[in-house]
């Protein structure tokens, strides 16, 4: 009888992100063990360190940070990459085999700016084998970008406003008022296609996105100028755009048309979000949310994609009880114990959360390292720990906070979280006319109050100081104002110091 033969789909081969490393630490492996040396072991440990890395190394000593990587093995790295390079070879073009690459060079590398994230590695299945369905919103979405990208006036970029336009001027059938997310463009971002920059976000095309929509526009049979702006068209008309495609990216007309959520003074509360991975197992997660409580810090319980604590401003009175609106606030805190910064490190996990926290688009970011015990039991030197740490302030551009235990960092959580909550609530107009009022020597807070119970604003106080017809109308207009318990008036004197003070253009005497 015939075996049976099983039928299914044939998962993708990762990969491989340095595999010019990877052939060298084989050659030198394979080499000791043809001459009897124990260094084999010493590379063979290396290897299967490197290989469970899954960022890019640019240089043999970034790989100093995995496991059973010595300065010496570093060194010879280095040294290897440099024959390389002057022997006509490129580490950066390199294909998974080691071999040179057949995409036909580009122009000559540029500085790269720190405020531009490095694009991801393709993953599996990527520019390679995607190839978008027709009318569908990645391929949209793809030909949009180019199309921008050919323009000779274009920017090269689209806003994230200006491809929900672009869709929706010819989506019709789209329902009003559709909130669903941006599937297409979510997995353009994760194919490595399309690269977001800067806030508010950018989308442009990277060069494997680049090379897909030229064969999308090749395949469709438009060529270069099809694809920008057509003889017969004037510039501003566009050309079509199917239907579904708008459908797909969660767009609509009325979704395009409607404001965004501004919340005003009084309107929120600032809210803790806690990732629902510093909450649950065992130990000292749990120990984390008791801690909180017991400071009296407002939180909930969520997932978060990136990050382990983020900050929003929630609404008070929202439409929808159950779905109040909420802004995401400038600040994001991402929490590592000793034994887990050395654990993130080995893995890769360490550089790959510090660039999504780089892309997040939130501008104070905060790497909080919490002490645990003696570093001595530690897989990695104590040295090796603390440099990691120090080139997360120094290059990176992190604001590092060390901890010496569970309760200091709570401690520091409940600190910001006041801040913030003093930052964006407490200060309304009322409130700073009167700091301001109060600033004036003989001005008390009862005082304050009285000028701003009839003036609650500086615009009304100057409008009522315009309507004065005479200068002495203007220095008595405050002197018969109540204060206090007594309702005295707030006398002839100090009225006249804020008619100097909001009337006067020259220096005051």
């Amino acid at each position: 009888m015939a075996a049976s033969v099983r039928l299914g789909r044939k998962r993708p081969l990762p990969v491989c992100p340095n595999p010019l490393f990877v052939r060298w630490l084989t050659e030198w492996r394979d080499e000791a063990a043809s001459r009897g040396r124990r260094t084999q072991f010493v590379f063979q440990k290396a290897l299967r360190s490197l290989r469970r890395y899954p960022l890019p190394l640019r240089s043999g000593k970034e790989a100093k940070i995995l496991q059973h990587f010595g300065d010496r093995l570093c060194r010879m790295l280095d040294q290897r990459l440099q024959q390389h390079k002057a022997s006509g070879g490129d580490h950066a073009r390199s294909s998974p085999s080691g071999e040179k690459s057949s995409t036909p060079e580009g122009p000559p590398a540029r500085v790269r700016d720190s405020s531009v994230p490095i694009p991801a590695q393709p993953k599996a299945g990527g520019s390679g084998s995607y190839w978008p369905a027709r009318h569908s919103g990645a391929r949209a979405v793809l030909l949009l970008l180019y199309r921008e990208r050919l323009n000779p006036s274009g920017r090269s970029f689209l806003t994230k406003e200006e491809l929900l336009q672009r869709c929706a001027q010819k989506a019709p059938r789209v329902a009003l008022g559709s909130t669903r997310p941006w599937p297409a463009l979510r997995s353009l971002l994760h194919r490595n296609l399309v690269l977001r920059t800067h806030q508010p976000a950018r989308y442009s095309l990277t060069p494997e996105g680049l090379e897909l929509a030229q064969k999308l526009a090749e395949s469709e049979g438009l060529s270069s100028l099809d694809v920008g702006f057509r003889p017969e068209e004037p510039p501003g008309k566009e050309p079509e755009v199917p239907g579904a495609a708008s459908a797909e990216l969660g767009a609509s007309e009325g979704s395009v048309q409607q404001l965004p959520l501004e919340l005003g003074p009084g309107e929120y509360r600032v809210l803790l979000c806690v990732d629902v991975g510093e909450a649950k197992g065992a130990g000292h997660r749990p120990k984390l949310l008791l801690e909180l409580q017991r400071l009296h810090v407002t939180h909930v319980v969520r997932k978060l994609h990136v990050g382990d604590f983020v900050w929003v401003a929630q609404e008070t009175r929202p439409r929808d009880p159950a779905r109040p609106g909420e802004l995401v606030l400038d600040h994001i805190v991402e929490r590592k114990r000793l034994d887990d910064l050395c654990s993130s490190i080995i893995d890769g996990r360490f550089r790959e959360q510090k660039f999504r926290l780089k892309r997040c688009g939130l501008g104070h970011r905060v790497y909080l390292v919490e002490e645990h015990g003696s570093a001595h039991h530690l897989s990695l030197p104590e040295s090796t720990l603390l440099q990691a740490v120090t080139n997360t302030q120094v290059i990176d551009g992190f604001f590092v906070k060390r901890t010496a235990d569970i309760k200091e960092s709570a401690a520091y959580l409940a600190l910001l979280t006041l801040g913030l909550q003093r930052l964006y609530q407490a200060q309304c107009v009322q409130e700073v006319f009167a700091r301001q009022l109060m600033q004036v020597r003989g001005v008390s807070g009862e005082k304050a109050a009285a000028i701003v119970g009839q003036y609650s604003t500086p615009a009304s106080l100057l409008a009522a100081y315009d309507a004065c017809v005479t200068p002495k109308e203007q220095e008595m207009l405050l002197s018969t104002i109540k204060c206090g318990r007594l309702q005295r008036n707030l006398g002839p004197a100090l009225s006249r110091i804020f008619s100097q003070l909001y009337c006067c253009y020259s220096p005051l005497t």
